[in-house]
């Protein structure tokens, strides 16, 4: 394993990093990635020769997003068969780097699938390899189509619950083009409102602990000329008391077969507010991460992270002695609680929007039969 990191942008203005993508230098394939912890002061490429450095990147936040996550786990199948390395115990250390989102195990198992149908089919190593590649690429190419769909099904709902535009939209964690194959979930449909001059304000929650609202979603507001104003977590409950919010936007990592959605931390309190001052709580995401396999909400594992995230201010341009190599905010020893994620019960979302429309009211039958109908358009 060697990986290495590459500066883009010389000259200090933004470039047009794709936030993954395949490559094949004369050394061998590799799967290159737009270092995510590195926003927003630099946009460096973290380049993975194998499928443990992905785990590596994937666990570190380096490449984040439901969407994108599924696309990075089937490249990193395809990387371990081109590379020859063994495939299944790649693609088990890979589904398993982020337990809750649903979407990770769903790419990996697509390209695990295409390289066993191409060695059971009599091809050869090389075969089940490019066909591994094949399949990761076109769930690349599949995610990015049904982030133009879910811009324009959010979007006529928006119209639809907020007739006449001049939309103020509150938005957690981050869910644009650095999540995804296209322009993401959530920020795609504030995204296609801005570009319809329908967007008056994009409230950004910083999101803690990692802050990906305010490196992440800010950065790509601020590239994409959007008119947008950060703000702490906690300071959501007065801009909604102030009447400052017309709808809340976020994606999802998974979603239950009862509607129940996991996301960031701090979304389930989101939609309290909303409901309490009947603003739309609005979830954006592709049919991939609806896992009819878990029942309901109960049933989501949550992903606890470490709790230096919360005791200690990460930044990768700063090493100080807290045990995250960040600058200490608590008394040593303190103990955090720091789950990634949290769970928002059907009851609280107004709508799920995917690539095949949306569902409103989110009922268990409603999305199973989403669900079958995207499947009948697969086949």
């Amino acid at each position: 394993m060697a990986d290495q990191y590459a500066q883009s942008g010389e000259d200090g203005r933004p470039t047009e990093i794709p936030a993954i993508r395949w490559d094949e230098p004369p050394e061998g394939p590799v799967l290159v990635l737009l270092d995510q912890t590195r926003l927003p002061a630099e946009e460096v490429e973290l380049v993975c020769t194998d499928a443990s450095a992905l785990v590596d990147a994937i666990r570190s936040l380096a490449v984040r997003g439901a969407p994108l996550l599924g696309i990075a786990g089937a490249y990193g199948v395809a990387l371990a068969a081109a590379r020859g390395f063994d495939v299944d115990e790649a693609a088990i250390a890979l589904a398993g780097a982020r337990p809750t989102a649903v979407n990770l195990s769903v790419g990996v198992r697509r390209a695990q699938a295409a390289h066993r149908a191409a060695l059971a089919e009599g091809g050869g190593a090389e075969r089940a390899a490019e066909a591994a590649l094949a399949a990761a690429r076109r769930l690349h190419r599949e995610d990015a189509e049904a982030s133009a769909r879910m811009a324009a099904h959010g979007l006529a709902l928006l119209d639809e619950l907020l007739p006449g535009g001049g939309h103020r939209i509150l938005t957690h964690c981050n869910t644009g083009a650095l999540v995804s194959g296209g322009e993401g979930t959530a920020f795609a449909v504030a995204l296609a409102a801005h570009r319809d001059g329908r967007l008056r304000r994009l409230w950004v929650d910083e999101t803690r602990p990692l802050l990906q609202g305010a490196r992440l979603t800010a950065y790509e507001a601020a590239r994409n000329g959007m008119a947008y104003t950060l703000l702490t977590d906690n300071a959501a409950g007065s801009l909604f008391a102030a009447g400052e919010v017309d709808a809340v936007l976020i994606g999802a990592d998974r979603i239950a077969a009862d509607g129940s959605v996991a996301n960031k931390v701090g979304s389930y309190p989101l939609a309290v507010l909303a409901r309490y001052h009947h603003v739309p709580f609005i979830v954006v995401a592709p049919v991939t991460t609806v896992d009819m396999d878990t029942p309901d909400g109960a049933s989501i594992e949550v992903e606890q992270r470490p709790g230096f995230e919360v005791t200690e201010i990460m930044s990768p341009q700063v090493t100080v002695s807290g045990a995250g190599g960040g600058i200490p905010v608590a008394p040593l020893g303190t103990q955090a609680y720091n789950p990634a994620f949290d769970v928002t019960p059907p009851e609280l979302v107004t709508a799920i929007v995917t690539e095949e429309g949306a569902v409103s009211p989110v009922t268990a039958e409603a999305l199973a039969e989403l669900c079958d109908r995207s499947r009948q358009v697969t086949i």
